[in-house]
């Protein structure tokens, strides 16, 4: 009886204090969110002002989740290896890679040694998302009901997957898995359909503007729905407007009233693999120079769905100081080394958006983190500039880092980070302005570009595009720019790689003819086609369908990228051959719509039925008509789109997605564009009311200001109202 008493009581005295734990808690979201103030203005952009920085993160945090929580959610339980408990056990090693690089307690130790105020806006992000939920009870997150500090720091710098997506999880799952497992999820993004991944930055001089300010445009090529549009604002100088990638507490894309960044992806060799020599006999080692050297060995434990139950199964993962073991060569361990500063890379990636000018700018970034990305750059002093990569390995020249090196060598160690100023980078071209769009950096400001001998090629890593070429030559002979002027240049229709392409089909048939009955009518309308795309366009349906064939023929010499395999199929490949591809390519047009003489529109959609982050799509149901096209073809304004099972039709999936032209002077001007809306809810208005601003490119002026905030103000509220 005693014992029941006392059990009781214990029972009683445990339930009191987590309900006074509870309630204190709850309490301290609520003192937060009375500091915070969220307006949201007619197009459902949230401005969010807080007294200090963590208020504004707290702020920020919470409304995304209004707009998206699935999002917010996901690239967590990606980030932090939890795929596999609501996607089942293809994808479990998708979440050992996450765990190979950063475990829960090497994340919650970096937490630790993280600055106070860093320490700050963490608990911020986690308090935010919390109170969401505390203040949501109908939203059931599907694996993370509580959010933590530390997580950020799995998530630290913006990029789509950064540097760990280029690790691939079929060659985890050879050497850590069972050989009869099932097919391998690689990560967010699950399907590489061949479309190229990018962005396009545009800083312009006062030298080429009406006004005599800087320019800059922000034009990131992401899946869409992958950010949202915010405004976050504090007493503690934070005034930042862009795109922020769901569930991170920084602007990754966008400016303050000073200065403008936008990221494009580098393709500099900032990757390394290392082929360990393992030996076994007398515990687990690697050779090291003279040395046998342990090799670290940790278990994870990895939670996966099976039907409705939860399982678990333990791995046993090894590290050498080279990286992680991510696969095998041969008989040889490799360990793959890539940028992994989490605590650093938040850092860089927090206070970027704080800085007030270029020499500041410079400053935070020779932290040196952004592994991934180029930089372009402009200000209100009317500075330019531009950033070759960011965070790139010195290594010895005489060994070939493009192919895995002998780990065993100490001479193929990193030699540490090239300083900043080792790097590529231009500052206040002659030219007046800088271009990129993931090519070649030695042609990003004409002449005034870097000098390809003057670095070593591991700082690059692509070549010229079709982008890149039509980039130059709208540079070139701009003059007298504006918003709206610039605008009109970013999104030229001009489709440079059909330039190339189509007078080579036109040349094989002038020569050789065709017995297809309905090639004659397709090339006609080829012989009066100006090379631009629209939705009315008819050339550029048979031009789309006789590209893609080209391209999937794969019938281009070894080696070449798909520009140089463009410019061959319009040039030098055989005039049979062409034919043949073309016959096929329009057979397949007519058999899919009826026709060859076909408006794009009626085959390139936009469609969005739900907030599913991998919907399903059909032609039965409503869609519109989208007149750009992917920038495989040369598309400065992308719009990547493809059929789906049960499809005719072509639905775009990336591209074009957060999109914004800022001029920088006394104030700060801009306008914007986000594909669909800004919320994720089907229900909202703001769930597709910018589709058809997206379609006819009419950009959105931006509220920056409070005074305008206030006059566009649709709702204005405190968290958890």
């Amino acid at each position: 009886m005693k014992q029941n008493i006392l059990f009781i009581f214990l029972l009683f005295t445990f339930s009191s204090c987590f309900k006074q734990t509870a309630n204190s808690e709850t309490e301290k979201w609520e003192s937060i969110a009375e500091n915070v103030e969220i307006i949201r203005d007619d197009f459902g952009v949230p401005h969010i002002y807080g007294k200090t920085d963590a208020e504004a993160v707290f702020g920020l945090l919470y409304a995304q989740c209004e707009d998206d929580f699935n999002r917010v959610e996901q690239n967590y339980i990606w980030a932090t290896g939890r795929l596999a408990e609501t996607e089942g056990e293809s994808a479990l090693y998708s979440d050992l890679r996450a765990k190979l690089y950063m475990t829960e307690e090497e994340a919650k130790m970096n937490y630790d040694k993280a600055p106070d105020w860093l320490k700050k806006l963490c608990d911020a992000f986690a308090d935010g998302v919390n109170y969401y939920l505390h203040t949501h009870p109908e939203v059931k997150p599907r694996v993370i009901t509580r959010f933590e500090p530390w997580m950020p720091l799995y998530f630290s710098e913006g990029s789509i997957g950064g540097d760990i997506e280029r690790i691939s999880t079929k060659k985890l799952k050879d050497f850590y898995g069972p050989q009869d497992q099932a097919a391998v999820h690689n990560g967010m993004i699950s399907i590489d359909d061949g479309e190229p991944k990018g962005s396009n930055g545009f800083a312009i001089s006062g030298k080429l503007t009406e006004s005599g300010n800087a320019m800059l445009l922000i034009n990131p090529h992401t899946s869409f729905f992958f950010r949202g549009e915010v405004h976050v604002v504090s007493e503690e100088g934070m005034n930042a407007y862009g795109a922020v990638t769901w569930g991170q507490f920084f602007v990754y894309q966008g400016f303050n009233e000073k200065n403008g960044w936008m990221h494009t992806s580098s393709y500099g060799d900032v990757i390394d693999e290392f082929e360990e020599t393992i030996n076994q006999e007398d515990g687990l080692k690697y050779k090291y120079g003279e040395e046998m050297r342990p090799v670290q060995s940790q278990e994870v434990v990895l939670k996966y769905k099976d039907g409705d139950e939860i399982k678990e199964k333990t791995f046993a993962h090894y590290r050498t100081h080279h990286g992680p073991i991510t696969h095998k060569n041969g008989d040889r361990w490799v360990a793959t080394a890539i940028m992994w500063k989490p605590v650093e890379a938040l850092i860089q990636s927090y206070t970027r958006t704080k800085m007030s000018s270029y020499e500041e700018f410079d400053k935070m970034m020779d932290i040196r983190t952004n592994s991934s990305n180029n930089t372009v750059y402009a200000d209100s002093d009317g500075n330019i500039a531009y950033y070759q990569g960011n965070f790139i390995p010195k290594r010895n020249s005489s060994f070939d880092f493009s192919n895995p090196v002998d780990g065993s060598n100490p001479a193929t160690d990193w030699l540490g980070v090239h300083e900043l100023d080792e790097t590529m980078k231009i500052f206040n071209p002659g030219n007046g302005w800088i271009q990129n769009c993931n090519a070649t950096p030695f042609t990003a400001a004409g002449e005034f570009s870097p000098k390809k001998e003057d670095y070593p090629n591991y700082m690059w890593g692509v070549g010229e595009n079709f982008r890149q070429m039509n980039a130059i030559r709208l540079l070139s002979k701009a003059e007298n720019l504006n918003i709206d002027r610039l605008i009109t240049l970013a999104y030229d229709p001009l489709l440079v790689g059909f330039e190339k392409l189509i007078p080579g089909i036109i040349e094989a048939y002038d020569k050789q003819g065709s017995k297809n009955p309905n090639a004659k009518e397709a090339i006609d309308i080829l012989g009066n086609w100006d090379y631009k795309v629209s939705i009315d366009s008819k050339a550029m349906s048979i031009g789309h369908y006789y590209a893609s064939a080209y391209r999937d023929s794969k019938k281009a010499p070894m080696g070449m990228d798909l520009t140089e395999a463009i410019t061959y199929y319009g040039s030098k490949s055989p005039l049979a051959e062409r034919i043949s591809i073309f016959e096929e390519a329009i057979d397949q047009l007519k058999a899919d719509f009826g026709s060859v003489s076909v408006p794009w529109g009626e085959i390139n959609r936009y469609q969005r039925l739900n907030g599913d982050i991998e919907q399903d799509f059909n032609d039965e149901k409503p869609s519109h008509a989208v007149g750009m096209t992917s920038s495989r073809w040369g598309a400065l304004a992308s719009f990547a789109a493809k059929q789906y099972p049960g499809t005719k039709r072509i639905y775009g999936t990336s591209g074009n997605s957060f999109v914004a032209v800022v001029e920088f002077g006394d104030k700060v001007i801009a306008k914007s564009m986000l594909a669909g809306g800004q919320s994720g809810d089907p229900s909202s208005p703001h769930f597709d009311d910018q589709v058809q601003r997206y379609i006819d490119v009419q950009f959105k002026d931006v509220p920056y200001y409070k005074e305008d905030v206030l006059k566009r103000a649709k709702k204005t509220y405190h968290p958890g109202e």
